[in-house]
């Protein structure tokens, strides 16, 4: 069964500027409900703070993967291959010999990418694209 948002949802909406059709209902599933009414009670706090707080937070995260998008769109093809290789832990070895370049290629890309990104270290790059699936670079 599906429980219609509250108000405290339709002001949310309405706060974050995001045009509303008065015939849309938005609604929630049983278990969405379900899991925020439990977190709630463990938290004890209210169940609009919770649901609030944790759409803040999907919405950052949003924007954030959004906003790795666009130094995304700058890396070479290669580069990408070595960014994807290094989000799956691979090592400048691994993807040297993956990629069958040569390990000082490999550091030139993944300077060229860090740069890209204004970053500093495989490991904030890692952290930057956390939330991607880079798994289908594991069959090219």
């Amino acid at each position: 069964m599906k429980r219609p948002f509250s108000s405290f949802w339709q002001r949310l909406l309405r706060d974050l500027g995001l045009q509303r059709d008065p015939n849309q209902v938005y609604e929630f599933d049983d278990v969405l409900l379900q899991s925020v009414q439990d977190l709630a009670e463990r938290e004890q706090r209210p169940e609009d703070e919770i649901a609030s707080d944790l759409l803040s937070f999907a919405l950052a995260q949003r924007d954030a993967a959004e906003a790795n998008l666009v130094p995304w769109g700058t890396l070479s093809p290669r580069e990408q291959q070595v960014a994807a290789l290094a989000c799956l832990n691979f090592t400048n070895h691994q993807i040297a010999w993956r990629l069958m370049i040569s390990h000082e290629t490999v550091k030139s890309h993944m300077r060229s990418v860090l740069h890209k990104f204004d970053l500093h270290s495989k490991f904030e790059l890692q952290l930057a694209l956390a939330g991607w699936d880079f798994s289908a670079w594991l069959e090219q």
